[in-house]
């Protein structure tokens, strides 16, 4: 039986094949440190956990409106509020399986076939990927370190086309943990508004930010920057509940109803508990957060430290999420591998010690480590790291 094409185009998943061959390892009982996870090593807070048994407990486990619940509705309205002092009316906002869904919901009801998306590099795994699924082609903008992963106006317009629909920036970013500020957001957002192209801000890890830098939201810039905005968010990363499966996008009316409407035809509604749980999220005290945020930052200076003791290796330091997206060519190189990739399957067999190859980002040269895991594990992890490029270094 023949499959459909359009899945052809996916590029598998370096994320997950670098997992599945650290898990292997650990199932035969070797020692492996991972430092590829892309979720809060926390436990979801307890006031959250107990509102959705609480949910549970009274019945609330049947189907919901296909675009979320309305308490939950009012609660995102409420933190877009708080947060950015944005308003939204419930008519633009959707509750989905995840951040992830709302943008794959939005690919399938923006684009056309052909419809151009540009995709500062480096991304998401999954966000080429997603435009592609929809008929979309990614247009790549590459950043580079000197401009610390940030994408510059000028190279923006020079590729935009009649075709382009949409960019997606990513702030705190994965996999550079970079944070763009209210002027650079501006310049873009103004680019957007002139060529009216939407733009689509991934904010998943918005609270997640260190040092004296602080989360600005595009939209929250003006009313015509809002207008030219759709916001992407969750639950997930600020209070740790990857596996509650509950994000959200705001936006234009006309987009999030069409939205609405193919969710109605794809998971009926998120799940039901999930939402109540949510509901606690932003609206319960946010003291885990910041207890979380706190962590991370400590870990961030912990693993920077140690990370640019080790040769051959480069980082811009981060500013928020908990990722860091270090250059490490030179090291690769100097232990005689042909690429990045080879160094890390390397490292994974020899120094037990899974990282992501940055080819999965766009950005071959690079590796993703993740500081979410413990400082003990974190130092044991570089040590070994070190270690590794101590012992093949020629």
């Amino acid at each position: 039986m023949e499959l459909a094409k359009r899945l052809q185009s996916l590029t598998p998943s370096t994320t997950l094949a670098i997992t599945a061959k650290a898990n292997e390892l650990k199932a035969k009982g070797i020692e492996v440190i991972g430092l590829g996870a892309g979720e809060p090593d926390f436990h979801t807070p307890k006031h959250i956990i107990d509102a959705a048994y609480e949910a549970m407990v009274a019945g609330r486990t049947k189907y919901t409106p296909s675009g979320g619940l309305v308490e939950l509705k009012r609660a995102i309205q409420g933190k877009l509020q708080r947060d950015q002092n944005l308003s939204y009316e419930l008519s633009e906002i959707i509750v989905t399986s995840g951040a992830k869904h709302a943008l794959y919901t939005l690919f399938q009801v923006l684009l056309n076939e052909g419809d151009e998306v540009i995709i500062p590099i480096p991304y998401w795994v999954s966000y080429p990927e997603q435009v592609k699924l929809a008929g979309g082609k990614p247009i790549f903008i590459e950043t580079t370190e000197k401009e610390s992963f940030k994408l510059a106006p000028e190279k923006l317009l020079e590729k935009i086309t009649p075709k382009t629909k949409a960019i997606i920036i990513n702030s705190p970013n994965n996999p550079t943990g970079i944070v763009y500020r209210k002027e650079e957001l501006m310049k873009i957002g103004k680019i957007c508004i002139d060529h009216d192209i939407l733009l689509i801000s991934d904010e998943i890890y918005e609270k997640l930010i260190y040092g004296k830098d602080q989360h600005v939201s595009v939209a929250s810039l003006g009313e015509r920057y809002k207008n030219q905005t759709i916001i992407i968010n969750g639950v997930s990363k600020s209070h740790s509940m990857t596996g509650w499966r509950i994000g959200y996008a705001a936006g234009n009316k006309k987009i999030i109803q069409q939205m609405t409407a193919l969710a109605s035809h794809s998971t009926s509604n998120p799940t039901t508990p999930a939402q109540y749980a949510a509901i606690a999220a932003y609206e319960g005290t946010e003291q885990s957060v910041e207890d979380m945020r706190s962590a991370f930052e400590k870990r961030l200076n912990l693993a920077v430290e140690k990370i640019e003791q080790i040769p051959g290796f480069s980082v811009v330091k981060p500013q928020g999420a908990f990722y860091l997206f270090p250059n490490v060519k030179e090291a690769a190189t100097r232990c005689g591998f042909e690429t990045v990739d080879d160094f890390a399957a390397s490292l994974l067999d020899q120094g037990k010690v899974a990282v992501i190859p940055g080819s999965g980002f766009g950005l071959p040269d690079h590796i993703r480590l993740s500081y979410a895991t413990s400082p003990q594990l974190i130092e044991e992890a570089i040590e070994r790291i070190g270690q590794f490029v101590q012992k093949h270094w020629k």
